[in-house]
């Protein structure tokens, strides 16, 4: 009865996850709002620093104010901020209530990454079950990020492409399916929540254990493979072998499936093999597949290693994760919150490409990723040799 519960407690858990993904519609969307608003491209390219600087402010704050609220109540609050958004621009359309909705979606999502990993770890204790729950929590969160897009299309063939704004309360809609949901499921709230309001500057100091500031600069690295590895493949693809502009849209599809697939095999052999095994297995995988990308000039090898390097990076973010908050559970959700500002840190990476790029080339940009997993490999292997302690 107890292992049933739980289950049915998890559900509503890993739904929210689809929630979780919805601030990847900022890139299609942001093309509907230019045109209907005439924005600039510089105009334009400030939406997604709308939705994603947020996870930079709210991190650590909210995993502080989450020995408050509790885990549970900080979700539910997520949800909230991001259905008000999702409506705003249905009862009044315009410029800035289109920037306020971009704005509200990134705190609510930024709130929601920071209490709802650790939400997880309130109904699932076994070690190998979270792991593999954090992962299954990515898949659908993958899931959700190639569904996002498609519902934006749907308004658009539904109502017009003046109506493109029509999906904002699809999406809130079913943030607020979620949001009941959670609400109506019984999950005890975490002993260590506390009405004290603790300090930021103790958050901070949890980086002064080792291991702690190892697994945080993994998340930096682990979203910067991310990151990289999406900006880089069509324009590799491009500058390589002369793609046209609709052969290289192909390229990020086949590395966000790829991830996917990867996410979904994770959650089978994690609940079934050593979290730490399964991570250097792939990530020696990711690092042999980038070489390849580097020195091996063919459009179909170069295409399967781009889904190699998804497939291989999928599951890591959940097992440096999960691996964070087993190394101090007395301090989760503090972590949570570091962990999660470390997300908005792996974008500094872009840049960096940027810079390679112009300097060297499209095999810069490679580089840039191979440095950012060669860290990831001594991560893994870093704690092997007790370089942690």
């Amino acid at each position: 009865m107890k292992t049933q519960n739980s289950t049915l407690a998890t559900l509503p858990i890993l739904f929210g996850f689809f929630v979780m993904g919805f601030c990847d519609i900022v890139g299609i969307s942001s093309d509907y709002v230019q045109r209907t608003f005439d924005w600039s491209p510089a105009m334009t390219g400030f939406v997604p620093s709308l939705v994603f600087i947020w996870f930079l402010f709210l991190g650590i704050p909210i995993g502080n104010q989450m020995n408050k609220w509790g885990r549970k109540n900080t979700v539910l609050l997520s949800m909230v901020i991001t259905v008000i958004g999702m409506l705003l621009p249905l009862i009044i359309y315009n410029s800035a209530t289109c920037m306020i909705a971009y704005a509200l979606l990134g705190i609510g999502n930024a709130i929601l990454q920071v209490s709802l990993n650790p939400l997880l770890s309130n109904v699932i204790t076994n070690q190998h079950l979270l792991t593999s729950s954090l992962t299954a929590g990515q898949v659908i969160k993958a899931v959700s990020s190639l569904v996002g897009p498609e519902i934006v299309l749907f308004a658009v063939a539904h109502f017009g492409d003046d109506k493109w704004y029509y999906c904002f309360p699809i999406l809130g809609c079913i943030t607020l399916l979620s949001a009941v949901w959670l609400m109506a499921t019984p999950i005890k709230r975490e002993d260590s929540a506390t009405t004290q309001l603790l300090p930021i500057s103790d958050t901070f100091f949890l980086l002064k254990d080792k291991k702690i500031l190892l697994l945080f600069l993994g998340i930096f690295f682990i979203v910067g493979v991310d990151v990289a590895t999406n900006f880089i493949s069509s324009k590799l693809m491009s500058e390589r072998f002369n793609w046209t502009a609709e052969q290289v849209k192909f390229a990020p599809q086949v590395y966000f499936l790829s991830r996917t697939i990867g996410a979904l095999v994770g959650v089978f052999f994690l609940a079934r093999i050593a979290e730490m095994k399964y991570f250097r297995v792939n990530i020696i995988a990711c690092l042999c597949s980038l070489l390849i990308l580097a020195f091996v000039e063919n459009d179909m090898i170069n295409l399967i290693c781009i889904g190699a390097i998804g497939f291989f990076a999928s599951s890591v973010f959940s097992i440096i994760y999960s691996m964070a908050l087993q190394a101090r559970p007395e301090k989760a959700n503090q972590i949570s919150g570091l962990m999660i500002t470390a997300i908005a840190g792996g974008g500094v990476v872009t840049p960096i490409i940027g810079i390679a790029i112009g300097k060297v080339g499209i095999i810069g940009g490679v580089f840039v990723t191979l440095v950012c997993v060669l860290y990831l490999t001594y991560c893994a292997f870093g704690i092997k040799t007790g370089k942690l302690n």
